[in-house]
């Protein structure tokens, strides 16, 4: 299945839709606990707070959305209550750990200056992901006319990435080579993550979406 049919699958049946919701919950909160991770003690700035904080409010929101939908709960991130919860939860750890080994090999960096350049390009790759995941998604649940919305996550992570833009250029100089990089890296993870939630939707629903 390519992404808008997943979408389509997940709004047509409640309980999948929740537990999407609750995956995507599920990821923004790991951004912003990886954000909160890289932070230096000291020396932390105004965006990266911003950052951390806005994701962990996305996190929020879209568990709240879920009880826009009839007789669903998912009250935890546990795996019954999420979509190909293997890839989902790796699929941010994968990415840093991808990433932070391409910078070692290829600049050469280290300690506080490593996490810092990881969490520009890592943020960086899921911003650029977000900015067509979000709108597609939003257009799905405008076409069924859906309860759930999710404009305001769109227009925050517009405005993240321009902000990232700026700091990559700021701490690289020549920052669209190592850019390049971690998108593909990411979309090398992004696949196989769709991979997974096909998979998922083609058994019975009863059999992954206990009530």
């Amino acid at each position: 299945m390519d992404f808008h049919q997943v979408l389509n699958s997940l709004v047509a049946d409640d309980r999948l839709h929740a537990r999407w919701l609750n995956t995507l919950s599920m990821m923004e909160n790991t951004g912003a606990r990886k954000i909160s991770a890289a932070e230096d003690k000291t020396r932390v700035d105004l965006l990266m707070l911003k950052h951390a904080a806005e994701e962990a409010r996305h996190a929020y929101y879209l568990k709240k959305q879920i009880g826009k939908l009839p007789d669903t709960d998912c009250p935890t991130y546990e795996p019954a209550f999420l979509l190909a919860p293997t890839e989902s939860h790796a699929y941010l750890n994968r990415l840093d750990v991808q990433v932070c080994r391409y910078l070692k090999q290829t600049v050469g960096l280290k300690g506080s200056e490593l996490k810092y350049a990881a969490y520009l390009l890592v943020t960086y790759a899921i911003e650029v992901r977000a900015d067509e995941l979000y709108p597609e998604y939003q257009a799905v649940l405008n076409e069924t006319g859906s309860k759930v919305n999710v404009r305001s996550i769109i227009v925050e992570e517009e405005g993240h990435l321009a902000e990232m833009l700026r700091q990559m250029e700021t701490f690289f100089g020549d920052w669209k080579p190592h850019a390049g990089r971690a998108v593909a890296i990411e979309a090398a993870l992004y696949s196989a993550w769709l991979s997974s939630l096909s998979e998922t939707l083609r058994r019975p629903v009863a059999q992954d979406f206990p009530k």
